[in-house]
């Protein structure tokens, strides 16, 4: 009988570990590493076991500017219509990532909305742990190729801080 239920224990642990939701998922916000100020808002999810993320809001920018520097059409890109006649906001610039371990994800895309540019896109979650990361991190990582590109640090986010920097055009 003890074998049974540590059996049960087992399965139930093995299967909440299998449905945790992965720590990269979720709202972040992007950082120019130059300034520190925030450049964009995002949500970050997890879809058919692809990795995408897209814009909730930019400071000092309205939900409703056209991401007009991209191209029509990209490889891949995962809904269909022109992408230069697509929003900022609400469209998925983060895609195609696959998991390699929890919290990691690769082989993807991210295109910089400001001027259309497309790179490989690797994302890490790096926990906080009081030595090399004070709070919650996501490095998102764009390469050109052959490991050349830089990395951004991302910080974790609330839908109340989104709702307070939303431009409202004021």
């Amino acid at each position: 009988m003890k074998k049974l239920v540590a059996s049960l224990v087992m399965a139930a642990l093995c299967v909440m570990a299998l449905a945790a939701e992965d720590a990269a998922l979720g709202l972040w916000k992007s950082i120019d590493e130059k300034t520190g100020k925030v450049t964009a808002y995002w949500r970050v999810y997890e879809a058919d076991g692809v990795l995408l993320g897209e814009i909730l809001t930019v400071p000092n920018q309205s939900d409703e500017t056209i991401a007009k520097d991209c191209k029509a059409s990209y490889k891949d890109f995962p809904v269909p219509g022109e992408v230069n006649k697509m929003t900022v906001v609400k469209t998925p610039f983060i895609f195609g990532l696959r998991k390699k371990a929890p919290g990691q994800w690769a082989n993807g895309s991210i295109i910089d909305p400001k001027d259309g540019k497309i790179y490989k896109c690797k994302i890490t979650f790096h926990a906080a742990d009081g030595k090399d990361y004070a709070e919650d991190t996501l490095e998102m990582r764009g390469e050109i190729g052959l490991g050349i590109g830089r990395s951004q640090y991302w910080k974790r986010t609330t839908e109340e801080e989104i709702r307070e920097n939303r431009f409202t055009g004021a």
